[in-house]
């Protein structure tokens, strides 16, 4: 079993800033990539920001220049910085990783159960 715990999300006013954490546990035996999802009321789940574990990133384009993914590979963790938060970026926030589970070869995809961002105007 691997879960992943996220924190960090709130009520901020536009222009404001927040630092999402998800923090990985169980039976891990490594993550590849982690990133960092949204899903707003009435539409799809999209990707706001991805990682590899070697540091290499990726962003949609309504986030570059706004938000920044890192992660601690010692603690599992993956982080998204929000700053210039703007209304449109009101959403339920869930982190993924793709696990390969301890003492196999199996690699699955892991969600968090998310957490809500509210961006007021």
């Amino acid at each position: 079993q691997v879960q992943l715990v996220e924190s960090g999300g709130g009520l901020v006013q536009a222009g404001g800033s927040l630092r999402l954490s998800c923090a990985a546990s169980g039976s891990i035996g490594s993550i590849n990539a982690m990133g960092w999802y949204r899903q707003a009321p009435g539409k799809q789940r999209e990707l706001v920001a991805g990682i590899t574990r070697g540091g290499s990133t990726n962003y949609a384009d309504s986030v570059k220049g706004r938000f920044t993914i890192s992660r601690d590979n010692a603690k599992n963790t993956v982080y998204l910085q929000m700053n210039s938060l703007k209304p449109e970026d009101t959403a339920v926030y869930y982190c993924n990783a793709e696990v390969r589970v301890l003492f196999t070869s199996i690699r699955s995809d892991y969600w968090g159960q998310g957490t809500q961002v509210t961006v007021s105007s």
